[in-house]
């Protein structure tokens, strides 16, 4: 075991078919199947403008992720790229910042679990459900990468046939009636209950913290980075091809769902999924999509742990994390580092059952606001890596960042505007407090640990030797 252990390479088994629907996989949790129903009470069928606004917003970010990501593609790669265009303070901040952000989204996601299970077990106690997902999962990410790949290819996947099946379902019932008797529903309820905008401008400012919630996960591709087969023709597929599918999915089974029902009766009886199946007299559809919706969350928090531990192990690479997170086993998985993030995660089955639901509520938001921190940086590292740049290499980058940098000006000016509203809003408003706190904590950590010292000393050694 003792030489093995010290090997530092992460094995690249990722295909592209992997990495695509993993990011996809983070992204189609609970946000879709929970969520949308509290965005269409904020916002009504106006979400949609939300949903493809912030769609786009973030499909700049992907893209000014991968410009770097193929250039460079390595583990934990905003974390690095962080650390290389803006300094190791931001590196190291950035990287434990994401860390915390998942380890919060998969406490989330482990406590739905034990919600979701209750629907077949009424009787087993939640955190049994907790505990045994956490298991589960953990063990999943010891397999080889190209295992784990291919498991969370097939988890994604339950939920993609789920949406599209629903798209279809629905589409047939607004345009043909199928299910309706015959009498095609038409898309007037979009418009009919009070208009387009129910809530006018406000309502679809204030959803937009939810909405952005929602595209939390595709900044994933760029932790599969150092893990995939062929990075260049994978990322830039992966990246391209992921914007238009989530599109398709929000938009797409927003649209439908609002189309046969009015939005104000949408959350009231369930989730509009359920209602959809049911509708067409499949029997036992609530069961059906409790399922999916088990898979969804099964498969974000498996997202959760793979990015955590790649997190942890970029971080002590670099000296910021315990060295035993660095390295890696036979098969290639850096295991300490899959450990301490189900580890982390316990604290979350244990906080279930102790801590008082409001908690849970800042948590998520903070989880937001981490996210935020995140894009922001990786559109700061792109525009400082695009500076740094003479006009020949400009030429040759295989994969540039459209309107560039009109793109990264407006992305991050839009990403500012959602703090904006976070802390105009007195739900999220924690957030805006938290989040800042749990920043300073990071750059307190940082000085206090001589870290800075450290980043002198290297940066002198590195001109020394240049």
């Amino acid at each position: 075991m003792g030489n093995n252990t010290q090997r530092k390479e992460l094995h690249r088994g990722l295909e592209e078919r992997h990495i695509a629907l993993m990011s996809l996989g983070a992204c189609i949790g609970v946000g879709l199947f929970l969520g949308s129903a509290t965005t269409i009470k904020m916002a009504g069928p106006g979400i949609l403008v939300g949903y493809a606004v912030a769609g786009l917003i973030m499909f700049f970010i992907m893209r000014a992720l991968g410009e770097m990501a193929i250039q460079k593609p390595v583990a934990g790669s905003f974390s690095s790229y962080a650390r290389d265009y803006l300094g190791p303070l931001a590196g190291f901040i950035t990287g434990w910042n994401y860390w915390f952000l998942w380890i919060v989204t998969c406490m989330a996601e482990i406590t739905a679990i034990g919600i979701y299970m209750e629907y077949w077990f009424p009787t087993v106690p939640r955190w049994i459900w907790a505990l045994l997902a956490l298991v589960i999962m953990a063990m999943i990410n010891f397999l080889a990468v190209k295992a784990y790949g291919e498991l969370e290819f097939w988890f994604a996947l339950i939920k993609i046939v789920t949406i599209l099946a629903m798209i279809a379902v629905g589409a047939a019932m607004i345009f043909f009636g199928f299910g309706n008797g015959g009498i095609a529903t038409g898309i007037s309820n979009l418009w009919e209950n009070g208009g387009f905008f129910p809530h006018g401008m406000k309502g679809i400012l204030l959803s937009l913290q939810m909405v952005m919630f929602a595209y939390l996960g595709l900044e994933m591709i760029g932790v599969t980075a150092g893990e995939v087969k062929n990075p260049e023709k994978s990322l830039s597929r992966a990246i391209d091809t992921v914007f238009w599918r989530i599109l398709i999915f929000y938009v797409g089974a927003l649209f439908v769902i609002m189309s046969i029902y009015p939005w104000e009766e949408i959350g009231t009886k369930g989730s509009p999924f359920v209602l959809t199946f049911e509708q067409i007299g499949i029997k036992g559809a609530a069961g059906i999509i409790n399922f999916v919706v088990l898979t969804a969350a099964l498969s974000s928090c498996n997202s959760g742990i793979f990015s955590t531990a790649r997190m942890l192990f970029n971080l002590a690479e670099h000296g910021e994390a315990p060295q035993q997170f660095g390295r890696v086993s036979k098969s290639g998985v850096p295991g300490k580092a899959v450990l301490a993030s189900a580890a982390a995660l316990l604290i979350g089955v244990v906080l279930n059952y102790i801590v008082p639901a409001k908690v849970f509520t800042w948590l998520s938001s903070i989880a937001t606001f981490g996210a935020i921190w995140t894009w922001g940086v990786i559109l700061i590292s792109q525009l400082k890596y695009r500076k740094s740049l003479k006009p020949a290499e400009v030429k040759t980058l295989k994969y540039k960042l459209p309107l560039y940098p009109f793109s990264s000006y407006l992305s991050l000016a839009f990403l500012a505007f959602v703090i904006g509203i976070m802390a105009y809003s007195g739900d999220t408003r924690i957030a805006v407090i938290i989040g800042p706190l749990f920043i300073v904590f990071l750059v307190a950590v940082y000085y206090f640990k001589g870290f800075h010292k450290r980043a002198v000393v290297e940066n002198t050694e590195n001109k020394r030797v240049g």
